[in-house]
């Protein structure tokens, strides 16, 4: 049986934040708030939990699941070939709607997916989030919905499509914008814009003036 936990109340918030983290240190399945939309999340190193995400959306291994983080820091152990360039959009939209497509260390052990090589990451401008992935480390965090069906922006829609399949809600009511996070591919020379979002590209040209936008 799921249980829920109102983030906006003081006591509720504090034993779901422990229970959340309890749940995905077992390899159970949590509903998170962000800053964009609601998210399902998982220990980015438990490859059983991340197949039961993928299966819990009804999601195939060729969609990876990207990976959230507390920190920029974070970053440090888990990517390779870091640019310049991808530290100056780190310090300029993290935290926030900016996602980043890297070079994972490949000594990592996890399986998020067909990844080839790479993780999709992120830090989220959401105080509830920041909290547990501070708590649990990375986690594997896909939007909180069915595959096909719209990214919910809020935990009772969430709860519809996912039921039981996850242990615990956290509650943080609406979220800010239904508007999912801007996906740049630093993996290259230049960096390209796989996704427009929630970041435009000439927010993103401010700070890397080279910006590609893929077709």
């Amino acid at each position: 049986m799921a249980r829920r936990y109102d983030t906006n109340d003081a006591t509720d918030r504090a034993t779901g934040l422990r229970e959340a983290a309890s749940a995905v240190r077992r390899g159970e399945l949590v509903v998170l708030p962000t800053d964009t939309v609601y998210g399902i999340g998982a220990d980015a190193f438990s490859s059983e939990a991340v197949a039961d995400l993928l299966a819990a959306k009804g999601r195939g291994r060729t969609m990876p699941t990207p990976v959230l983080i507390g920190s920029p820091n974070t970053l440090h152990g888990l990517v390779t070939d870091f640019s310049e360039l991808a530290w100056e959009l780190v310090d300029a939209f993290w935290p926030g709607a900016l996602t980043i497509v890297a070079k994972h260390q490949p000594s990592l052990q996890w399986d998020l997916g067909d990844t080839r090589g790479t993780v999709a990451i992120r830090m989220p401008l959401h105080p509830v989030a920041i909290e547990l992935l501070t708590e649990v480390g990375p986690m594997a965090v896909s939007s909180a919905n069915l595959t096909g069906h719209p990214a919910p922006e809020n935990c009772d829609a969430a709860q519809d499509m996912l039921g039981d399949s996850v242990s615990v809600y956290l509650d943080g009511g609406p979220t800010p914008a239904n508007v999912p996070s801007s996906i740049v591919d630093v993996t290259g020379p230049v960096p390209v814009l796989l996704r427009e979002g929630a970041i435009s590209p000439e927010e993103l040209r401010k700070v890397v003036p080279d910006l590609e936008v893929a077709n």
